[in-house]
């Protein structure tokens, strides 16, 4: 992307290194897909089309009525036709002005269209994406592709595509219509343009090196702002008594911009002094080879003639300097296009079978076989995991931090693929099912919860729309939130803030485990679901928990001794490995790492949670 200047993105008709760098390479397969999103409105893009050439043309007309006005109108002492001839170059502007306003809303309504076609396509991807990709993306990037980058497709066909077409119309116009009126004046003109033109390019390219170092030092100075004046960094400062030093720091690069800044400005009034000198020459030229023919050589010439000529070739300087930019423009369109297809090229890893299995009915009975798992091919995360839970079950998983129990529950659902073995749902292997059946009987609580910014009502509804008031009640009442509701000014209607802010950390926790029994799925996880609370509002989803576990086939990841007691069957895992298994009292006795973690994990949140009782 091109480097930021004090009003956005610095654009001009000059590649920045990294675009230089990264400049796409443009094949007839990108240039086909990306005419492929034009296609479906090729009627309303015939009509631009029409419109950009009828309104070019009209928009020369009046240059060329100039002529008339002044031979038939002024030297000819006509006062009807110079009425005429005005009226219709006043007609024949506002006719052009009228066709330009036509074809603008036409080619905006086409890029908005496209951008909605692209936006809808790029955000229904993206969902199938896999957990994988978003944990290993950069957030902003994908941000960027859904809003700048597909908002960046906008202004190619609005500014880019139309400004081609138009400026090369216009330019072949005005080029054909000098020639018509006086071959030798029209290549004069042609002579003076590149007088204009190059000056043009050599002064923009200087102040668009010095606006990129004025941004530099402009960033620099950020850099020392942000580090220097926050609480941690000035506090720093002062604790090191270096203020001295980071003033004088300052001081230097703020001077240095401060020169930038001025030379940037001359270089600017030095562009225009140039702009206004060589945009003289051009008429003056063509007047004085114009009076030479008309007094010496070419008595047919007139007036009017080389008035015209004078005023196409200031109508040429435009088109010409926007041509010129038309390899980085092109460059640029091409970019976008490539960074936001790169996306919809990426492989979507979980899919949905082709023929995918229903089963009619579920009890929620998991069985792990020698399944093994990695994220990275370096790493190895799961090996040869082994278990079975049956319906209406519970097993509590518990083992180190990193040693892969969230990776355990996390293939249940699909959220990431084995890489060996197998993960069933009743029987049948994960990847067989269907992908909204198996996510619909699988409800995980997570130790992050994440609430919508809405209402307790709205969050709710999110597992079940159709779900009745008094389903939303019961929901409450078993995750022990109903209470809370009840004291609400609004009730079920009160708004928790944004991702559950006004809310403390139990009572989101419980909106999410009534949330996951709405959904009344075959499975019930519960994932670290009390780690980061107090005791006060982990005894109360721990109320919560106890009776659900008793009546569903459950998953548990705790560290505390509480919950993993309530399971049926404890899985100890380390490094990736069911190192052991069984009940609390015998794995105790076995001193082995379920012993480790009780004397180290458990115990001390049991006395914990004794001392915060008494």
């Amino acid at each position: 992307m091109p480097p930021r200047g004090p009003g956005g993105p610095m654009r001009g008709g000059f590649l920045t290194e990294e675009e230089k760098a990264n400049r796409p390479k443009v094949t007839w397969p990108l240039l086909k897909r990306v005419f492929s999103y034009l296609l479906p409105y090729w009627k309303q893009m015939f009509l631009v089309l029409c419109a950009i050439v009828l309104s070019s043309v009209l928009g020369l007309l009046p240059s060329v009525l100039t002529g008339r006005i002044i031979d038939e109108g002024l030297i000819g002492r006509d006062l009807d036709m110079l009425i005429k001839l005005i009226l219709l170059s006043l007609g024949v502007t506002l006719g052009s002005n009228l066709i330009g306003v036509g074809e603008n809303y036409l080619n905006n309504w086409i890029a908005q269209h496209i951008t909605f076609d692209m936006r809808n396509q790029m955000y229904r991807h993206l969902q199938k994406m896999s957990q994988k990709f978003f944990t290993s993306s950069n957030q902003g990037d994908i941000i960027t592709r859904m809003t700048s980058d597909i908002g960046g497709v906008e202004r190619v066909i609005t500014s880019t595509f139309t400004s081609i077409l138009s400026n090369s119309i216009t330019l072949a116009a005005a080029v054909v219509i000098m020639f018509r009126q006086n071959w030798i004046l029209a290549l004069v003109g042609a002579a003076v343009v590149p007088l204009f033109v190059i000056p043009t390019r050599l002064a923009g390219k200087k102040r668009w090196e010095l606006t990129k170092e004025s941004q530099e030092c402009n960033d620099e100075i950020n850099g020392i702002l942000n580090e220097t004046l926050s609480v941690s960094g000035q506090l720093l400062v002062k604790l090191f008594c270096k203020e001295d030093y980071e003033y004088g720091k300052y001081k230097n690069v703020n001077h240095r911009m401060i020169r930038l800044n001025i030379r940037e400005s001359m270089a600017g009034r030095w562009f225009w002094v140039i702009i206004s000198t060589f945009s003289s020459v051009g008429p003056m030229l063509l007047y004085l080879v114009g009076g030479i023919l008309m007094i010496k050589y070419d008595s047919s010439l007139t007036v009017g003639d080389v008035t015209v000529l004078v005023t196409l070739l200031g109508r040429m300087y435009g088109p010409v300097n926007m041509l010129l930019n038309i390899q980085v423009e092109w460059i640029r369109s091409m970019a976008l296009f490539t960074r936001i297809f790169d996306y919809f090229d990426m492989k979507v890893d979980i899919q949905n079978p082709e023929n995918p299995e229903k089963p009619i009915l579920t009890d929620g009975t998991v069985e792990f076989k020698d399944v093994d798992f990695s994220y990275t091919e370096e790493r190895q995360i799961l090996k040869k995991i082994n278990f079975k839970l049956e319906g209406g079950h519970s097993i509590a998983i518990v083992g180190p931090s990193g040693s892969g129990k969230s990776t355990i529950i996390n293939l249940i659902p699909r959220l990431y693929d084995v890489n060996g073995g197998s993960v069933t749902f009743d029987g049948v292997d994960v990847r067989k099912l269907d992908l909204s059946f198996l996510r619909d009987n699988v409800g995980i609580v997570s130790q992050e919860t994440y609430l919508f910014n809405g209402t307790i009502r709205e969050n709710l509804l999110y597992a079940k729309p159709d779900a009745t008031e008094e389903e939303l009640i019961e929901a409450c009442k078993k995750a022990n939130i109903y209470d809370f509701i009840e004291k609400q000014e609004l009730g079920l209607d009160a708004v928790v803030g944004n991702r559950g802010l006004k809310l403390s950390g139990g009572e989101k926790q419980r909106i999410s485990i009534a949330r996951v029994l709405l959904k009344d799925p075959a499975l019930l996880i519960f994932d670290e679901a009390t780690s980061s609370l107090d005791s006060i509002s982990e005894s109360k989803i721990q109320e919560a928990i106890d009776p659900i576990i008793e009546s569903r086939t459950s998953i548990l990841i705790a560290h505390r001794l509480s919950t993993i007691l309530a399971a049926d069957e404890i899985l100890v895992v380390k490094d990736g490995e069911i190192v052991e298994r069984g009940v609390h009292a015998d794995l105790v006795k076995a001193g082995g790492t379920y012993t480790e973690l009780y004397e180290t994990q458990f115990r001390k949140a049991l006395e914990a949670e004794w001392f915060s009782t008494t």
